[in-house]
């Protein structure tokens, strides 16, 4: 049984983008949540540095002085990969971290979002292959 804050039924699986990802298990309608991740809540300069002791980090920044690790955690929205051209986006309401649909999503369809800035600096090579893919994060 999922927990309440996770609102569609998803599958984590491996991704032709990176590792693991989320893919719908039932139609996702455009413009709704389709769940959350929880995790351990800490400072953002303590993610920054737990951030340079770990190659693969999962780690939201929710406000100029929180973020959130879900390293730890067992909900599957934390395998949403990173695409320059996502069908969700992430959104940060009062700590939460929530995912969007941005268009409808069928079932079997990888769900990703755009990380927008992250901790590699535009080091790290995009893997989404999407049209127009920026090529870095």
């Amino acid at each position: 049984m999922r927990p309440a804050y996770q609102k569609y039924d998803v599958n984590v699986r491996p991704s032709a983008i990176d590792g693991q990802g989320v893919f719908a298990a039932e139609p996702i309608a455009a413009h709704r949540k389709i769940g959350e991740i929880r995790g351990e809540s800490l400072s953002v300069e303590d993610a920054r540095i737990r951030a340079t002791r770990h190659e693969r980090i999962m780690i939201v920044e929710v406000s100029s002085r929180r973020a959130i690790d879900f390293s730890r955690s067992l909900d599957p929205m934390r395998y949403t990969n990173h695409s320059c051209v996502p069908n969700a986006r992430l959104r940060i309401d009062h700590g939460r971290v929530e995912f969007y649909a941005l268009s409808r999503n069928s079932p079997g369809e990888e769900i990703t979002v755009n990380y927008g800035e992250t901790h590699h600096e535009g080091k790290l090579a995009c893997r989404c292959r999407a049209p127009g893919c920026i090529g870095r994060l």
